[in-house]
């Protein structure tokens, strides 16, 4: 009888393949969601840390060349009114507010400076939407896939002691297998949602740092126009 059980045990397959192969049908839909769910993470990932080194980049390639003396009109001239780095468009909003502000006799319109302030404003905002795009579906993978990872381990586990019930047996060899691909399912929740929660307050912590950047720069930016204002 132990002979037959151990040969019994050594045809089953406890691969990744053979676990999946002989799920549930719903177990298989669980554990296709949540591989799903962790190559988008992925994705999102991998684009954002792309992403937040070209502005980091960027930035610092704008800001030597804001501060390095040439006048404003002429970087502005420059880079244009639509310009694609990020840095750039808050620099080309204040500035496009600031000739739209100019009167034809060289005087300027009344409330200048605020309209200046919310343009950079605007244009800052525009990039945190750009910046933290996708970053709640990181969020939702982190929180939300270890749980249905426990629906399908749940749900196996369920399955499994069915099996037994009308086996009529409690061997291992009849119980192993489907706690195993039970415990596959909360093992790829898991392994969708570490990731995710890792690298969304990464990812978060960076974006905030970024546009902590812009914000600096808008400030500094409208000191010298106020300067030139007052002047």
């Amino acid at each position: 009888m132990e002979a037959e059980t151990l040969a019994l045990a050594q045809e089953i397959d406890f691969s990744m393949w053979g676990l999946f192969a002989r799920a549930t049908l719903t177990v298989k839909l669980v554990m296709v969601m949540l591989m799903i769910a962790s190559f988008w993470a992925w994705a999102i990932i991998f684009e954002k840390i792309i992403s937040y080194r070209k502005a980091r980049a960027e930035a610092a390639e704008f800001d030597r060349a804001f501060w390095s003396g040439e006048p404003l009109d002429e970087l502005f001239d420059q880079i244009g009114p639509e310009p694609d780095g990020r840095a750039k468009k808050v620099f080309a909003a204040g500035m496009t507010e600031w000739r739209r502000s100019h009167r034809d006799d060289g005087g300027l319109i009344a409330g200048a400076h605020a309209r200046i302030d919310r343009s950079m404003d605007v244009a800052i905002q525009k990039e945190a939407e750009d910046l933290q795009k996708n970053l709640a579906v990181l969020a939702t993978v982190g929180s939300v896939a270890p749980f249905v990872g426990l629906f399908g381990t749940v749900w196996g586990i369920m399955h499994a002691f069915v099996e037994i019930a009308q086996q009529q047996n409690t061997s291992l060899v009849v119980v192993a297998p489907g706690i195993a691909e039970a415990l596959l399912a909360t093992g790829l929740g898991l392994l969708a949602a570490i990731p995710a929660v890792v690298f969304y307050n990464k990812l978060s912590a960076d974006s905030d740092r970024i546009l902590a950047g812009y914000e600096s720069f808008a400030d500094e930016f409208s000191t010298i126009l106020s300067r030139q204002l007052d002047s």
